[in-house]
């Protein structure tokens, strides 16, 4: 927008210029050439009345010294063939006004001629001619096109400058809008338009301000709907703690751990809604320890529907791990050393969780899983839930898609925290024809010593 409008005040400025200075350059010329053929007029004319009253000796002297005076031919051509002044040829124009008794100016290739007829002299009419050469015709015409010329150039410049200017002063409020909607749309609802420029663009900033501030309000709004709904499951699960207490043996104890896991759960979602976090561009987090964790949660489960679990996991290049080959059996396999990640930890669980849940949720009891976490090419790390049941279609990718009577969220979930560290996930099938769900895990976006 900026070069165009430089190119508009350009076009236009250069044809205004030429409207004005092609005329200007013509009347310069015209007016020199009148100067100098009045000149040579007036030095004519002002011989008339000498010519018509002195003597031929008198005459001679005074025609010759003002044809040296005026610095131009000056001829006096009498009636008996006596030629005073310049020596100059008869010319037509010259014969035409001492017979016709005609005064005239004759254009001529070399210059203009300016001849006066005398009358009244007793030997007949008498002739006075001025010449006037082309070169004096033209005398300071050429030096002051060039002025004029550089004073065009000029002020096509100072418009270009003054053009940019105003383009920048433009453009500026229109590059700030475009960075703040920019902003807004990675998220970052902080960003506001200084209302600068022109009215109509300090009237769009002001709405760009007003949206970005309704967006925050429906969030909010949103994210208060959320915790209640979160709230609301207080009362189950108080519910379900009461018969736990109930129960006597292991298993009150078992079902009233899962119970206080499920409660923290819904204390940190209600958590994370009423209080949004902002994206850290600095998580951080250890693999290998994440996914154990919640593998060994998953496993008491696993037990009980006869599943059998591998966990494979690989650090800093060494590989140690066996499957599990019995229902309910788990084969850890892990090494030395750390796989830090760029994700909170607890998002990473929540991305194991969905997917292990997948598999509870969509393949029949006693099929077998495993997970296995490698180290990925570049950093980060490579986790892999695998499962011998009938496998899953790639439209379940999509999210709210599901199968069965879920929510379908799980694999969204699982996608956009590998998408959050800059991996991604691919869903394919296994050998056997099971689902196998892959994530690449990026590594932490700068060098960050792991709690």
């Amino acid at each position: 927008m900026r070069r165009r409008l430089t190119l508009l005040v350009a076009a236009t400025m250069c044809l205004a210029l030429l409207a004005f200075v092609v005329p200007l350059a013509l009347l310069l010329r015209t007016v020199a050439q009148d100067r100098a053929t009045t000149t040579a007029g007036a030095d004519a004319q002002s011989l008339v009345p000498l010519v018509g009253t002195a003597d031929p000796v008198s005459l001679r002297t005074s025609v010759e010294h003002m044809a040296a005076d005026s610095g131009a031919p000056l001829t006096v051509f009498l009636a008996d063939g006596s030629v005073l002044g310049t020596r100059a040829p008869r010319t037509s124009a010259v014969r035409l006004a001492a017979l016709a008794g005609v005064s005239r100016t004759v254009e001529r290739p070399d210059g203009r001629e300016i001849v006066v007829a005398v009358l009244g002299r007793p030997d007949g009419t008498a002739v006075i001619r001025a010449f006037v050469p082309a070169a004096e015709l033209t005398r300071g015409v050429a030096r002051a096109w060039l002025v004029l010329a550089g004073l065009g150039v000029a002020l096509l410049l100072l418009g270009l400058l003054v053009a940019d200017r105003l383009s920048r002063a433009l453009v500026s409020p229109i590059t700030e809008l475009s960075t703040v909607s920019h902003r807004l749309a990675r998220a970052d609802l902080t960003a506001r338009a200084r209302p600068d420029g022109p009215p109509e663009l300090r009237e769009v900033a002001g709405a760009l301000n007003h949206l970005a501030d309704r967006i925050q309000e429906l969030l909010r709004e949103e994210r208060e709907q959320v915790a209640d709904l979160s709230h609301r499951l207080r009362a189950p699960l108080t519910s379900l703690r009461l018969e736990a207490e109930s129960l006597a043996g292991p298993d009150a104890a078992r079902i009233g751990a899962r119970v206080d896991a499920m409660e923290r759960a819904v204390t940190g979602l209600i958590s994370q809604a009423r209080h949004r976090r902002e994206p850290d561009a600095h998580a951080v987090c250890e693999a290998t320890s994440a996914v154990r964790e919640r593998v060994a949660f998953w496993t008491v489960l696993a037990e009980d529907t006869g599943r059998a679990v591998t966990l494979d996991i690989t650090a800093d290049g060494t590989a140690s791990g066996t499957a599990g080959g019995t229902a309910g059996g788990t084969a850890d396999g892990t090494a030395g050393g750390t796989l830090p990640v760029g994700v909170p930890s607890d998002e990473l669980a929540a991305a194991v969780d969905a997917l292990l849940g997948n598999v509870f949720a969509h393949t029949p009891d006693g099929t077998a899983f495993s997970v296995t976490l490698a180290p990925r090419a570049g950093g980060g790390a490579v986790l892999t839930v695998a499962d011998d049941g009938p496998g899953l279609s790639t439209d379940l990718v999509q999210r709210g898609a599901s199968l069965g009577r879920s929510t379908g969220l799980g694999l969204d979930i699982a996608r956009r925290v590998a998408r959050s560290s800059g991996g991604r996930m691919d869903l394919s099938t296994g050998p056997d024809g099971g689902a196998r769900v892959t994530l690449e895990l990026g590594p932490p976006a700068s060098p960050t010593v792991l709690p």
